[in-house]
């Protein structure tokens, strides 16, 4: 675990939101959960139950159609629920969300996933949904969500829900290791080392087609999912906020790390070893210019590797991929860090006190979330039935049998998934199980954002336009347009705009709950 993070550990520990408990093993606690639902009792210590317990849930969809029972009969056999879902079409989610908050539609259970949305923010403050944070340790698969994933999930200190677990830090480097192999260059583990590679992919002619049409970098208009925040994370540069020992909070475009990534990205730009074009080209055109052999780096989500590999099929079929996520600007492992996406947190499923009327009903549908949590209820919702939609080898790597089937009857269910990572059985791909293995690994790096559960009314009024003032400011530095002297007047302008004011909130708030 680097430096920053072990201190942001540290400095939740001692904010006395944090519970005192935290349970065992993860994988052990999964083994046999829903089995003991069926069976009537919990080894928890929480209710027992014996009758089918009905339960409403307002989800979200992220497909054309909800999906069939098939799945779902399975779920509730194994649970003893009998579950009724109102799936909420994501594009429509903060209309239909704040409707049903207006007119107290709700359902037992909801997916909350837009956690900075005005309405929803004020309804878990005003108390309209459960506070879980005194049940969870009565249920092994819930009493397994580390301390830094329940702290980050609340607001003002409380926690309205269980934290949707994704992923704590999912990005990396991908590189064609075919041109490495071709050149004589082996996989850069420093900034300066992957400036080289790219350099050599521009200059060597890496193809062998005997033209000058590669490039090291294809990025994206992306500050935040392109190369420029995870080549940041190798700088030393903080997640959106950095905060010091006095609670002093710093955004991250007012450190040297940042500048020094902006002086990284405009090397790239001015030696032309990135897609010129980068600042406006979208995520599509940039993942379909790698897989097309036009450059031979891409710095995002390590799983778009196996993407990659399947766009460049009768194109690029010698292609070649090696997965990098240890890369610094130092060479010394203790700086190795890398940015936490939402720290993890994909948003909460949180249980409205006017539908959930009391405790013995709340740790009922508890119990119903942590059997989710098992391995079997995991492969049911991500992967189908076995030797129905799927196959599996001893190694528990599954291969879909009927992708059309697949898509109508399970993947819906990818939005029910309260844990998404630490589960047996996976994805058979080569380049996806490495992937994930490396996205496990950085979870031992991830700098998280210490601003993430804090409150601040002007962030909230005036965010998006504040932030367009730092990410204009920025591409006109990489791209020459401004000095280090403008590029600093732009950050006093987002101060004098309302940044200061952020910042003196979000210190407040900080304070608040690490008094």
């Amino acid at each position: 675990m680097n430096r920053n993070y072990k201190k942001l550990a540290a400095l939740m520990l001692c904010s006395g939101l944090v519970l005192t408990a935290c349970g065992g093993n993860n994988n052990n606690a999964n083994n046999g959960q829903a089995e003991a639902t069926n069976a009537g009792a919990n080894s928890s210590g929480a209710a027992e139950t014996t009758a089918k317990a009905k339960i409403s849930w307002m989800n979200m969809l992220h497909t054309a159609s909800p999906p069939t029972d098939t799945v779902l009969n399975k779920i509730e056999e194994l649970t003893n629920t009998e579950i009724e879902f109102s799936w909420v079409p994501d594009p429509s989610k903060e209309e239909r969300i704040n409707t049903a908050l207006a007119s107290d539609s709700l359902a037992d259970m909801v997916t909350l996933t837009i956690l900075d949305n005005s309405s929803v923010r004020n309804a878990l403050k005003a108390g309209v949904f459960w506070e879980v944070s005194p049940y969870l340790d009565e249920f092994p698969n819930l009493a397994a969500i580390s301390q830094e994933t329940r702290t980050s999930a609340s607001i003002e200190g409380k926690l309205y829900g269980i934290p949707f677990q994704k992923a704590v830090a999912r990005n990396g480097v991908v590189i064609r290791k075919d041109w490495l192999d071709k050149l004589g260059l082996a996989v850069p583990k420093t900034t300066d080392e992957l400036m080289e590679v790219a350099k050599a992919f521009t200059e060597k002619d890496p193809d062998g087609n005997g033209k000058k049409d590669t490039t090291g970098f294809m990025d994206r208009s992306d500050l935040v999912y392109g190369a420029f925040k995870t080549l940041g994370s190798y700088f030393g540069t903080p997640n959106i906020w950095a905060v010091d020992d006095a609670g002093k909070m710093t955004p991250e475009f007012d450190t040297e790390s940042y500048i020094k990534t902006m002086d990284y990205m405009k090397a790239l730009y001015e030696g032309g070893y990135i897609n010129q074009d980068f600042a406006v080209t979208a995520k599509t055109d940039q993942q379909q210019n790698f897989a097309q052999g036009r450059a031979g780096i891409y710095v995002g989500a390590l799983f778009d590797s196996k993407n990659l590999m399947k766009m460049s099929k009768g194109i690029q079929d010698n292609m070649e991929l090696v997965m990098v996520n240890d890369i610094t600007s130092t060479g010394n492992e203790a700086d190795r860090a890398i940015w936490a996406g939402a720290n993890g947190i994909g948003g909460l499923l949180s249980f409205p006190k006017s539908e959930v009327k009391d405790e013995k009903e709340l740790k009922r549908i508890l119990q119903f979330v942590n059997d989710t949590m098992s391995d079997e209820i995991y492969a049911l919702m991500t992967y189908g039935i076995q030797d129905v939609h799927y196959t599996v080898d001893a190694d528990m790597a599954v291969t879909i049998k009927d992708a059309d089937l697949w898509q109508q009857e399970v993947q819906p269910f990818a939005s029910s998934r309260v844990k998404e990572t630490g589960y047996k059985i996976h994805d058979s791909d080569p380049l996806k199980v490495e992937a994930e293995r490396l996205i496990e690994e950085n979870a031992k790096y991830g700098v998280l954002n210490p601003a993430f559960s804090l409150e601040s009314e002007t962030h909230t009024t005036q965010g998006s336009e504040l932030t367009k003032i730092v990410t204009d400011a920025t591409y006109k530095y990489i791209l020459g347009k401004i000095d280090l002297n403008g590029y600093k007047s732009e950050i006093e302008k987002w101060k004098k705009s309302g940044g200061s004011k952020i910042i003196t909130e979000y210190e407040a708030a900080y304070k608040a709950v690490n008094p």
